[in-house]
């Protein structure tokens, strides 16, 4: 997929509706959303990935998560490779966002309206989202789904 195809599905109605339910479970659904780092910090230069090694005693691990879609900064470097983004903006971050749902094989079913199969593919690309492996918090499937509704997306 091209940077330019990932532009248009971004303008689909469930597509937008899934990143805002995946913003809910990030803790980015606010304004500064975009500018957050993993423990709630905000960084100013969208010029790059702003790369902060954070520790989170809660997980005991370190993390580089940033951004309304708390990327990591490995998984950026690989979105940045395959879809040449040239900085952190907020639409590069949705575009890459766009682009590890692809990856995640779960685009078609977001774009058909298939809810759960989405989550059910994405949630080990987002920790947050329910029935994730990692042990870490996870909203619950009817949150997300009023989310996802409120916002204009589709449930078939």
């Amino acid at each position: 997929m091209t940077k330019d195809e990932l532009k248009v599905h971004l303008q689909h109605p469930n597509v937008q509706a899934f990143l805002v339910a995946l913003r809910l479970g990030e803790g980015t659904s606010d304004e500064q959303g975009y500018q957050r780092i993993v423990g709630g910090d905000l960084f100013e230069d969208f010029s790059a990935h702003p790369n902060q090694r954070v520790w989170i005693p809660r997980y005991n691990v370190y993390s580089t998560a940033a951004g309304a879609y708390q990327i990591l900064k490995r998984t950026w470097d690989e979105m940045v490779e395959a879809y040449g983004l040239t900085d952190f903006s907020p639409e590069n971050q949705d575009l890459a966002a766009v682009g590890l749902v692809n990856r995640r094989q779960a685009l078609q079913d977001v774009l058909a309206g298939r809810l759960w199969e989405a989550i059910n593919k994405c949630n080990k690309e987002w920790a947050s989202l329910p029935g994730s492996p990692y042990g870490q918090r996870t909203e619950a499937l009817d949150r997300v789904t009023e989310v996802y509704k409120a916002n204009g997306g589709t449930v078939v």
